[in-house]
């Protein structure tokens, strides 16, 4: 409000390019609903076979918690691969992450090529990586943690690196005038500004890595998800609702516990 004069926002003019391309983003998400979506009748009828008298929810309920001893060891075998997968990841991602923040890489093609590979490792799916290191490890969780591992570099590395870049460079030029060197600056003046957003995003990558752990194993790269395919292979959804329900418990405790360690450090 201005001299009693009220200023009502409104959208701002676009170029005729700008509408295009919004004309065609919608186009693309239309048509990309009509091919993929499922159609309505196809969905009433499974909705319907669902909650059958004799459909899946029947056959899950009540859980078969017969095995929960064999399951409880798996589900503890699918934490371990995610806390080794994600803490390998995320050491290995600070020095990617270094070499790919403009004012820390010693090159410009040193930079490149690291955001090159930290992208590299984003872009792949972890279930993919699992199949590849279980072709080179074998099946199991050790091919579980480093498909883990690659991942969290990826996905922790460019985190990083954007702290970096946006860490106050007033104390970094005040060392740089006085002669410290590049490991001096980082750990005496970019590490500890960017600390907060590291705690946050390594704690992201701790509950990350303990949903994804579950679907690894569906490619035998150990874990609970081997026990689960089985289960839904061999038609005991009342075993594989046990599964579910125990991986669901341990993922809301990790959740919770790294929601606690944030509020205290950050």
């Amino acid at each position: 409000m201005a001299n009693g004069t009220v200023t009502i926002p409104r959208f701002e003019h676009r170029s005729i390019g700008e509408y295009i391309g919004i004309v065609v983003v919608l186009a693309l998400v239309v048509s990309s609903i009509a091919s993929t979506a499922p159609q309505l009748d196809a969905l009433g009828r499974g909705i319907e076979r669902l909650f059958a008298p004799s459909g899946l929810l029947a056959q899950m309920f009540p859980p078969d918690i017969s095995r929960i001893d064999r399951i409880s060891l798996k589900l503890l075998e699918t934490l371990q691969m995610a806390v080794a997968g994600a803490a390998l990841g995320l050491i290995f991602a600070v020095p990617f992450a270094i070499l790919a923040t403009d004012r820390l890489s010693p090159h410009p093609l040193v930079r490149a090529a690291a955001r090159g590979v930290i992208a590299l490792f984003r872009t792949i799916p972890d279930l993919v990586w699992a199949i590849f290191f279980i072709i080179m490890v074998g099946l199991g969780p050790a091919a579980g943690v480093l498909a883990i591992m690659v991942d969290k570099i990826g996905f922790a590395g460019r985190f990083f690196a954007e702290a970096m870049e946006e860490a106050d460079t007033g104390p970094q030029d005040a060392l740089r005038a006085i002669g410290a060197s590049r490991m001096g600056i980082i750990f005496s003046a970019v590490f500890p500004a960017c600390l907060p957003s590291f705690t946050a995003t390594s704690l992201f990558a701790l509950e990350k890595a303990v949903r994804g752990s579950a679907a690894l194993g569906l490619v035998g790269a150990g874990g609970i998800g081997v026990d689960l395919k089985v289960a839904f292979d061999l038609f005991n959804y009342d075993e594989a609702l046990t599964i579910i329900l125990m991986l669901f418990a341990l993922v809301m405790i990790v959740e919770q516990g790294s929601s606690w360690i944030r509020s205290k450090l950050i």
